[in-house]
């Protein structure tokens, strides 16, 4: 299947440069451009898009806001954004994932990077690497504590097993890791994975690190718990 893909930024020659490298790639199709965050937002509704690569700072509406509208549309609910970057440690990525987003990348991506990391959103995975959850969305989300009183009800819904794959998510475990640490298959931890994301109403697993970290469930600094 074709993965349709929108490119969001307001720099000509960057859209350029990634439609070059996504043009040559099979099963990869540019199905349109934007300039600015008010067209990328009318584009992800008519142009059918899977993924869209949206830079944060674009004229009229920025990525932040576009990334929201996308995001909370009940029509749009397969589409994912993936932010693009010049600065990993800018506070506005965590915006953007708490606001939908499924990863970022930095502009200065290599084209081989950028071709996976647009498979694995469109997979349903998330683009977050543990330096980046334990680093920068971490130190971010402590600064909104004490957390909710109904962030932590929510993990109520959740079993034992699924918090504490909760856990190993938010520190940026995939499922291959997670089936290795508690000596169950892939598929199992997987599975574990969706039921939480639908117990918890998550688009995807960036949206559980990011309810992990709210929740107070994972502090910056915890260590991965032992096996």
């Amino acid at each position: 299947m074709t993965i349709r893909v929108l490119l969001a930024d307001d720099q000509a020659l960057i859209r350029a440069g990634f439609k070059m490298i996504l043009d040559a790639e099979d099963g990869l199709e540019v199905a349109g451009e934007a300039s600015d965050g008010a067209e990328a937002v009318e584009l992800a509704r008519s142009a059918r898009v899977d993924v869209v690569l949206m830079d944060i700072r674009m004229p009229r509406l920025d990525g932040l806001e576009a990334t929201r509208r996308i995001c909370a549309d009940d029509h749009l609910a397969g589409v994912r954004v993936l932010v693009l970057t010049t600065f990993e440690n800018d506070d506005n990525v965590v915006l953007a994932l708490q606001a939908g987003a499924s990863g970022f990348l930095g502009k200065n991506v290599a084209p081989a990077d950028l071709v996976n990391a647009i498979r694995v959103v469109a997979g349903g995975e998330a683009l977050l690497s543990p330096r980046a959850t334990q680093g920068l969305v971490g130190r971010f989300l402590d600064q909104l504590r004490p957390p909710p009183a109904q962030a932590l009800a929510a993990l109520d819904v959740l079993t034992d097993r699924e918090r504490e794959i909760l856990v190993l998510v938010a520190h940026g475990l995939s499922n291959e890791d997670i089936a290795q640490r508690l000596y169950v298959s892939p598929l199992t931890a997987k599975t574990h994975v969706n039921r939480a994301m639908a117990k918890l109403n998550a688009r995807d697993r960036a949206q559980l690190v990011v309810l992990a970290y709210q929740s107070g469930l994972v502090r910056p600094g915890d260590p991965l718990p032992s096996p």
